[in-house]
C-alpha cells in the first residue's frame, strides 16, 4: 500500500486510492484528476494523510520506509523538470502544502520556494537570467519557512521589509531591487539566527523534512482545532501534504498568479470570478498584502477599476484559464476555486476544488445547474449544506432605512450586521460569550483569528481583495464581510480606529452590508427575508424526496407562524411552562405552587386555566389543523419561585402571607439536583390537579377551534416517565378530563396521549410503556444528560476539550451521540413498536435540526423531527438529504 504518490510528468494515475480524498485528501486527489485529463499540471507527489495519522501517534517522527518513498518521488519531479534538488548550478524548488479531505481555507500551512540556499540563490539567478526574481524568492522563503517552520513572529520580517521600502522611499514590494533584495536576505537571516540561537538552515532535505512535519503538525494547532470543531471535521482524518515543482508569478511582467471561481461565490451568478496579480506569489494574493486586480474587464468595469483586468493585460493566458474553467465545471459537476500561476506567459494550474460559497449562491448554482443539465434534482438537494441555509433565513437591511455612511470595502460575503467595533479575536471572542453583538475589524485576517471570526457577526479588513482569508472563510461561516476598506485605518495601542473621516473606539456601534460594501455608523433596521425563488425551487424538491415529517417547537402563536411560514408541518414540542412565566400569570402560578393544601391549589389553578385555554386555543388556530404535541408541565416547581427580597414582598402582599412564611415555603421546595428531582410526570403522580388543568384547558381549546375542515388533533405529552404505571395512572386522568369536556361541550376531537422518552429506563422499557402510549416523542436533551452523566449547563466548561482529544467527535448536544445515546433510541422505537405497530415516533431535542442527527433519525425509521422555527429549512433539507444517501 503506497505511502506516497506522484502525480504530472508521466506517472501512472491509475491506483484508486490515488484519487481517494481520505487518502491524498482534495487537494492531492484533484491534482492526480487534473494530471490525468491532460491539464497542466507541476510534477509533484502527495503524501498520505495515513502518514499525518503515523507520525502524530508515533512521537512525530518519519519512518525509513517514508523517507525512502519521499527520495524515489522526489527523483520523479527531478526527471520531469530536468532540474535537481540542491543543485547549485540549476536547483529545482518546490512548494510544500497540506490537504485535508475537505477544505480547510487558511488553516494549515504552506512553504513555497523551499531547496534555497546561500548557494542555490545563486543559481537559480543564473539559471534564471533575472537575479532580482531569485533574491526575491529567498528572502519569501526564509520569511515563510522562519513563520511556518521555525516558529518565529512573522510581524519581524513584515517590519523589516517595510522598513526597507521606507528607508528607500518605496511603496510597493516589487519597486525593491535585486541589490536591495539581497540587503534584506541578510537582515532575514540575521533575524533568524537571534530568535533560534543558530543560523537558517542550509541543507535542503533538512528544509524539506521540516516543512512536511510542519504541515503534518498544523493538523493539530488550534487555529485547525477551533476550525474542525465548527466544521464537525474529525480530529482522526489528518491531512496529505503535497510537494510540487515550483512554478514562479514572480518572474517580471509577463508573469502572474491568482484565484479564481468559475461562477461567482457570493451571488452564484454564471461569470468567471477572480482576481490576479503581475509579478507576485499566490500568498501575495490570498494575504492582502497587495490589492489584488480584477480577472475579466466586466468585473474591472463594474467596480470602476483602473488596473488592467487578466484578460485585458495577458490575453492569451487568459484565453486558456477560460477554457480550463469550463472543462473543469464540466468534469467536476461543480462550481469550481481555482489557483493558478502564469510563468513567463506558460499557463499551470496549482489546485482545483469545489469552492465554498454562500448560501445564496449554492441555491442558485444548484437550480441552475439543474436547469443547464449538468446535475440532477438528486444532485442539487445533495450539493446544498443544510446549515448554510441558516443565512438566508434572518432580517437584511432595510433599504428605505436612514443610514450614515462612513465608507466602503469590498463587498466580500453577503448579509448585514450590526455590533460593536472590535479589534482582535480574543476580545471578539470575550464579548461574544456576553452575549453581545461584535463586527471584528482587522487590518487583515489570518488564521489565527478563527475564533474571532465565528464569535463576531460580520467581518471588516483594511486590506485584502475578494478571495483573501477573510473573504473566503466568512463566506463559508455565513458572516457579512467587507474587505480591502482602505479608508480604515487602526491604531491598537489606542484600541482606536478611523473609517474615513470618522475616529471610533472599540466598542461603538457600526453596520457592514457585505452586499455593498457599506460600512455604517450606528444600528441600521432589518426586514424579513423573502424564501421563494431558488430557495423555494429547491424545497419543492426536498419535500418531494424526503421521507420524514418536520414539525417545530414552538409555544407562541408568533413563533408558530414563522414556522409556518418555514414549511412546518405541526408541533413537535409546545413546551407549556413557557406560558407560566408570562407576567400576566405568575402570581397565579406561585400562589398554585406555595399552597398549603388542595383547596388553596385549586383556586390558583381556577385563574389559571382560561390563560391556558387561550393559549391553546391560539396555537391551535394558527396552526389549521395541523397536528400539535403539548407537554404537560415538566420543570420542577422551585424554578417558578421568587429569588429577590422585593418579589418576595410582592408575593406576601398578593397573597396575604408572611414573607418568612413564603421564604421558608420556598426553601422546603428547593432540590438538590433538581434535573432528577420532583419535576415532569412526577408532578403529576403528586398533584394531579396540576395536570388536570392543563389537559381541560387543552380539550375545551380544541373543541372551540377545531372545525371539520380543520380538525385539531391533541397529542398530549407526558414527560419524564419512567415506568409504565405513572403513564397508566397520567393517562387516565387525561381520558377521564377529555369526556369530561367532551360532555360539557358536546363536541368531540380525536386526540393521542403519549410519552417523552428521555430516561434510560424509559428507553429500555419501551416495550411496556408502549401498551399506555399512542407516541413516543425522543427528548434527546435529557436523554443525553441522563445516558452520559453530564449537565448541558455546565458541559461547556469542558467538552470543546474532550471534542479536541476525539474522545467524542462533536459535542453530544449539538450532535446526537449515535454511538451510546443513539443506541437507546434504536432501542427504544423497536421495542416500542414490537407492542404497537402504528406507534407514532418522533423526536424534538435540539438534535431534531441537526443534519448528522436528522440523518440517524432517517436510519432508524422515525416519523418526523421537530425543530425550532428557524431551524425548519434546515431539517427539511437534512431529511431529504438522508432520505435519497439511504436509498429513498
Amino acid at each position: 500500500m503506497n505511502t506516497v504518490y506522484t502525480f504530472g510528468g508521466n506517472a501512472p494515475h491509475d491506483d484508486p486510492r490515488q484519487k481517494d480524498k481520505t487518502v491524498t485528501g482534495g487537494k492531492g486527489a484533484n491534482l492526480a484528476d487534473m494530471a490525468s485529463i491532460g491539464l497542466p499540471v507541476p510534477p509533484g507527489f502527495t503524501i498520505t494523510t495515513e502518514e499525518c495519522t503515523r507520525y502524530l501517534t508515533h512521537g512525530e517522527s518519519f519512518s525509513d520506509e517514508l523517507r525512502a518513498a519521499v527520495a524515489q518521488a522526489l527523483g520523479h519531479v527531478e526527471q520531469t523538470v530536468g532540474k535537481r534538488f540542491g543543485d547549485a548550478a540549476d536547483p529545482l524548488l518546490v512548494s510544500v502544502r497540506s490537504g485535508a479531505r475537505v477544505s480547510m481555507p487558511g488553516m494549515m500551512d504552506t512553504v513555497l520556494n523551499l531547496g534555497l540556499n546561500d548557494e542555490t540563490v545563486q543559481g537559480l539567478a543564473s539559471a534564471s537570467g533575472d537575479e532580482r526574481f531569485a533574491w526575491d524568492s529567498y528572502r519569501r522563503f526564509i520569511q515563510m519557512y522562519g513563520d511556518v517552520v521555525l516558529g518565529l513572529d512573522h510581524g519581524l520580517f513584515e517590519e523589516a521589509l517595510e522598513i526597507a521600502k521606507e528607508d528607500r522611499g518605496y511603496f510597493a514590494d516589487t519597486e525593491l531591487s535585486a541589490g536591495d533584495l539581497k540587503e534584506l536576505v541578510g537582515e532575514y537571516k540575521t533575524i533568524v539566527a537571534a530568535e533560534r540561537g543558530e543560523p537558517f538552515p542550509q541543507d535542503v532535505n533538512e528544509q524539506l523534512w521540516g516543512a512536511i512535519a510542519a504541515v503534518f503538525d498544523s493538523w493539530d494547532s488550534e487555529r485547525a482545532k477551533v476550525y474542525r470543531r465548527l466544521n464537525a471535521i474529525s480530529a482522526e482524518w489528518g491531512t496529505a501534504v503535497n510537494v510540487q515543482a515550483m512554478v514562479f508569478g514572480n518572474m517580471g511582467d509577463s508573469s502572474a498568479t491568482g484565484v479564481a471561481f468559475t461562477r461567482d461565490p457570493s451571488t452564484g451568478e454564471r461569470a468567471y470570478y477572480g482576481e490576479w496579480l503581475i509579478n507576485a506569489q499566490g500568498e501575495d494574493v490570498v494575504a492582502g498584502i497587495r490589492t489584488p486586480q480584477y480577472l475579466t474587464k466586466a468585473a474591472r468595469e463594474n467596480a470602476g477599476a483602473e488596473k488592467p483586468s487578466m484578460e485585458e493585460a495577458m490575453p492569451e493566458a487568459y484565453a486558456q484559464l477560460a477554457r480550463v474553467f469550463d472543462l473543469l465545471e464540466d468534469h467536476y459537476k461543480d462550481m469550481q476555486d481555482i489557483e493558478f500561476t502564469v510563468q513567463q506567459g506558460t499557463l499551470w494550474m496549482l489546485q482545483t476544488r469545489s469552492g465554498k460559497r454562500t448560501a445564496k449562491a449554492a441555491l442558485k448554482m444548484a437550480v441552475d445547474m439543474v436547469g443547464e443539465g449538468l446535475i440532477n434534482e438528486q444532485t442539487a438537494i445533495l450539493r446544498v449544506d443544510p446549515m448554510a441555509l441558516d443565512q438566508l433565513l434572518h432580517p437584511t437591511l432595510n433599504p428605505d432605512a436612514p443610514r450614515e455612511e462612513l465608507g466602503t470595502g469590498l463587498p466580500a460575503s453577503p448579509g448585514a450586521a450590526s455590533g460593536k467595533i472590535v479589534l482582535d479575536a480574543d476580545t471578539a471572542e470575550l464579548w461574544s460569550n456576553r452575549e453581545e453583538d461584535v463586527i471584528l475589524v482587522r487590518v487583515e485576517t489570518s488564521p489565527e483569528d478563527i475564533h474571532g471570526m465565528h464569535a463576531a457577526r460580520g467581518i471588516l479588513t483594511a486590506r485584502g481583495g475578494m478571495t483573501s482569508h477573510a473573504a473566503v472563510v466568512a463566506r463559508g461561516m455565513g458572516r457579512p464581510c467587507v474587505s480591502g476598506a482602505s479608508g480604515v485605518s487602526i491604531d491598537l495601542a489606542s484600541r482606536r480606529l478611523r473609517i474615513g473621516a470618522r475616529e471610533l473606539k472599540e466598542g461603538d456601534v457600526i453596520t457592514l452590508d457585505g452586499a455593498t460594501g457599506q460600512i455604517m455608523a450606528g444600528r441600521v433596521p432589518t426586514i424579513e427575508p423573502e424564501l421563494a425563488g431558488d430557495f423555494g425551487v429547491l424545497m419543492e424538491w426536498a419535500d418531494k424526496h424526503r421521507r420524514m415529517g418536520v414539525r417545530t417547537n414552538a409555544e407562541t402563536p408568533a413563533d408558530c407562524k414563522t414556522a409556518r411560514g418555514f414549511g412546518a408541518e405541526g408541533i413537535g414540542l409546545c413546551r407549556t411552562e413557557h406560558m407560566f412565566f408570562d407576567a400576566s400569570r405568575i402570581s397565579a402560578v406561585r400562589a398554585m405552587i406555595l399552597a398549603e393544601d388542595e383547596t388553596a391549589r385549586q383556586s390558583a389553578l381556577d385563574r389559571l386555566l382560561p390563560e391556558q385555554r387561550s393559549d391553546f386555543a391560539d396555537i391551535f388556530r394558527t396552526m389549521a389543523g395541523l397536528p400539535c404535541t403539548i407537554r404537560l408541565l415538566d420543570p420542577p416547581l422551585h424554578e417558578f419561585l421568587p429569588t429577590r427580597d422585593e418579589e418576595f414582598a410582592e408575593l406576601s402582599d398578593s397573597l396575604g402571607l408572611g414573607v418568612d412564611h413564603l421564604k421558608r415555603r420556598a426553601n422546603e421546595l428547593h432540590e438538590f439536583n433538581p434535573m432528577l428531582g420532583h419535576r415532569g410526570c412526577r408532578l403529576g403522580i403528586t398533584f394531579p390537579e396540576i395536570y388536570a388543568m392543563q389537559a381541560r384547558a387543552i380539550f375545551e381549546a380544541a373543541c372551540e377551534v377545531s372545525t371539520s375542515d380543520e380538525p385539531v388533533v391533541p397529542e398530549v405529552m407526558i414527560p419524564l416517565v419512567a415506568t409504565q404505571k405513572e403513564l397508566a395512572i397520567l393517562r387516565a386522568l387525561v381520558d377521564r378530563v377529555a369526556e369530561e369536556v367532551f360532555a360539557d361541550t358536546g363536541s368531540r376531537v380525536d386526540y393521542l396521549v403519549g410519552t417523552m422518552i428521555e430516561l434510560p429506563r424509559a428507553a429500555l422499557m419501551a416495550g411496556e410503556i408502549a401498551e399506555e402510549a399512542r407516541f413516543f416523542s425522543f427528548g434527546t436533551n435529557d436523554l443525553t444528560q441522563t445516558a452520559l452523566g453530564v449537565s448541558r449547563d455546565d458541559a461547556a466548561r469542558f467538552l470543546g476539550a474532550y471534542v479536541d482529544k476525539g474522545i467524542y467527535a462533536r459535542d453530544p448536544f449539538v450532535s446526537l451521540d449515535v454511538d451510546g445515546v443513539g443506541q437507546l433510541v434504536e432501542l427504544a422505537a423497536e421495542r416500542g413498536r414490537a407492542t404497537r405497530g402504528d406507534i407514532k415516533l418522533g423526536i424534538c431535542g435540539e438534535h431534531g435540526g441537526d443534519p448528522e442527527s436528522i440523518a440517524f433519525c432517517e436510519k432508524v425509521g422515525l416519523d418526523y423531527v421537530s425543530a425550532s422555527p428557524y431551524r425548519v429549512p434546515i431539517a427539511r433539507l437534512a431529511a431529504a438529504q438522508a432520505a435519497l444517501r439511504s436509498g429513498g
